[in-house]
């Protein structure tokens, strides 16, 4: 049986844990000033993976609360994987120092080709490559921009690239609370013959049950944020009947 990991999340913004609503840095919630604290609450409730956000970098373009990830990932004792702004070598091997255990590799899958090739070739499974997908096509820079490259196609050329894990958001579930898109999540992995983790739309116990039910297709795990936050999903139960 193929493993199902369950990503409590931590967005980072401004040094505090905040959620938007479908990206947008106008509808945002602050949960908690301290996101140390956070991982380590997430890690005690029985969290196996942290998935952390620095959506100031996904902004910027570069990492900026590289201080606070650094903290987190000393503070847990379980691995941290981090996206937002990663385009250059230079920040993807910061991060990794700091101990980060993977990078997100988002924007520059599409925007710079050879550093994403470049940084799959170094470090393998140390990468994950986030695919955020707006109507099957992908978007980019903190979901401002929408590309002309279907998200299947992506993930099948970075698959050949040695892509072994893929982060999938449906932009239009993201922060909606209305469910992930199965349907297009198991297609990605199928499509790509690799791990993908879903991401965007997880609300309750039963959208964690149905992508769990996918993991022989290779649906590996998601990422849920918000629901964990209003308490619609208990961390320690769904990692005790699913994880």
């Amino acid at each position: 049986m193929s493993s199902f990991i369950i990503y409590p999340a931590i967005d980072i913004r401004g040094g505090k844990c905040v959620r938007l609503v479908q990206g947008d840095y106008n509808q945002e919630t602050v949960y908690n000033d301290n996101p140390v604290e956070v991982a380590k609450a997430w890690e005690s409730q029985g969290g196996t993976f942290i998935h952390l956000v620095d959506l100031d970098g996904a902004k910027a373009g570069y990492p900026v609360n590289d201080e606070i990830i650094g903290e987190i990932a000393r503070s847990v004792n379980v691995p941290v994987q981090v996206g937002g702004g990663l385009r250059t070598l230079q920040d993807v091997e910061r991060l990794l120092n700091l101990g980060v255990s993977r990078v997100i590799i988002g924007t520059a899958a599409i925007e710079d080709r050879a550093f994403t090739e470049t940084v799959l070739a170094k470090y393998g499974d140390k990468v994950a490559i986030g695919i955020d997908a707006r109507n099957g096509y992908v978007a980019t820079r903190g979901w401002l921009e929408t590309s002309e490259v279907k998200a299947d196609v992506l993930a099948k050329e970075l698959a050949s690239k040695g892509a072994k894990t893929f982060i999938f958001t449906d932009i239009s579930r993201d922060g909606m609370m209305q469910g992930p898109n199965v349907e297009a999540i198991v297609a990605l992995a199928k499509a790509s013959g690799q791990t993908v983790i879903a991401s965007g739309g997880v609300t309750n116990m039963e959208d964690l049950t149905k992508l769990a039910a996918h993991r022989e297709d290779g649906v590996g795990g998601a990422i849920v944020g918000k629901a964990l936050y209003t308490g619609n999903i208990d961390l320690k139960t769904a990692v005790g009947t699913i994880g």
